[in-house]
């Protein structure tokens, strides 16, 4: 059975609360327990969450999955589930976030039911559109800078090609990929709805406040692009 998907103002809503800040919580830079380190970034006012889990068991990224699922609904926080459709739907999650070598967005919308999220990965102009012609709700674009967080990152693709992808898509895009306190004024600035980290947060002595800051600058810069 395929399930019809959100209509197009569904989707504004879900993807709008979480325009901002998404915190990646990756089971391998984690120090704290997952649940905790949603925990203090839910206190700094973070409403999105992606849990990504390379080297896990499937059980135990189910398990984990549940978990966080359920503390985010309790916070009216939107809870993704990294590569696995099918867990995302177990675990009653807002959606999930696809990579390019993950299963196929047109097989992902047969699982999904109406109203979930699918974002998808990409690293190129094509990429995008793909994405975007075929139902994608958001596209995560990066790197945009270089980063140790994940190893096949390759290089960094720079702000100028965020702005191009900025202008070549209408749906929403998180960028992700080297973002830090320095730079996420930049990458906002430049067209993004909002940014994915985890080594800015989660590597953190303090990922409440750091994700706090890093909120706080989001925040502004949208602001001023208002005016």
């Amino acid at each position: 059975m395929i399930f019809p998907r959100s209509s197009w103002s569904d989707t504004i809503r879900q993807v709008s609360r979480f325009s901002g800040l998404c915190l990646i919580i990756d089971q391998d830079l984690l120090r704290i327990r997952p649940e905790l380190a949603m925990a203090q970034a839910l206190s700094a006012g973070v409403e999105c969450f992606q849990y990504r889990n390379k080297h896990g068991s499937r059980k135990v990224i189910y398990e984990t999955s549940m978990q966080l699922a359920g503390i985010a609904r309790k916070a009216n926080a939107v809870f993704l589930v990294n590569d696995h459709a099918d867990i995302a739907v177990a675990v009653d999650a807002d959606g999930v976030h696809l990579g390019q070598d993950d299963l196929p967005i047109e097989y992902a919308q047969r699982i999904l039911p109406k109203g979930k999220i699918i974002g998808i990965s990409t690293q190129t102009a094509a990429h995008a559109l793909t994405a975007e012609s075929a139902g994608a709700d958001y596209i995560g674009f990066g790197p945009i800078f270089e980063t140790a967080s994940k190893d096949d990152a390759g290089a960094g693709l720079g702000i100028e090609n965020l702005m191009t992808i900025r202008k070549m898509v209408s749906i929403p895009i998180m960028a992700i990929g080297g973002i830090n306190h320095k730079n996420v004024e930049d990458v906002i600035r430049a067209g993004a709805d909002g940014v994915a980290v985890i080594s800015a947060v989660l590597s953190a002595d303090d990922i409440r406040q750091s994700a706090e800051d890093m909120l706080r600058i989001i925040q502004g810069q949208k602001r001023r692009a208002r005016r």
